[in-house]
């Protein structure tokens, strides 16, 4: 049999009936579910060093587990001293197992790891059902060791899900496993 994530087996077997009796669907492929993730992160100070980006992409493929790409910048910002198509970032999107596999150690074990922790914002939400989280710190995550960073830096985590609604979204995101503020 092949591997399959724990997440992901849990969406199949609790999570559909859980959202169906919550929302009344009246077919399983109305249920929302999780298309991808992107963590990306931006390095403003890359417009001076070059090797900047490359620290950011070599920390976003150890954190994800999946090769991460230089982000381009769009336009020229003469303030900033930046030109169009210079690397000014680093990204990785997540699909299928991988996003699942990240999702499951993000819950489990970098969330906790969070000072003060007390619950992820749920103002996060877009209208369209997709979630953005801001981490500040990156060590928070076990993969990094903390000897070799240069800088300490946060990034974005977008979830984008299939559902209509924010409240479907959170419903689903929530089932699971990210923890939530309570009002």
């Amino acid at each position: 049999m092949a591997y399959s994530p724990r997440l992901k087996e849990e969406y199949k077997s609790r999570v559909i009936a859980a959202l169906t009796e919550e929302f009344g669907y009246s077919n399983v492929m109305q249920v929302p579910k999780l298309k991808k993730i992107v963590v990306s992160k931006g390095v403003g100070a890359a417009v001076a060093d070059k090797k900047l980006v490359d620290h950011a992409v070599e920390e976003l493929t150890t954190i994800t587990g999946q090769r991460a790409i230089a982000t381009l910048s769009k336009k020229d910002v003469a303030t900033f001293k930046l030109r169009k198509g210079m690397p000014i970032g680093a990204m990785v999107t997540l699909r299928g197992e991988r996003m699942y596999e990240f999702l499951d150690r993000l819950v489990t074990s970098a969330l906790p790891r969070v000072r003060d922790f007390g619950g992820i914002k749920a103002k996060g939400f877009d209208g369209r059902g997709n979630y953005n989280l801001g981490v500040t710190e990156q060590i928070i995550f076990p993969e990094i060791d903390i000897d070799k960073i240069n800088k300490i830096s946060g990034m974005d985590i977008t979830f984008v899900t299939s559902a209509d609604t924010d409240k479907e979204a959170k419903s689903l995101l929530t089932e699971l496993g990210l923890p939530f503020q309570k009002n």
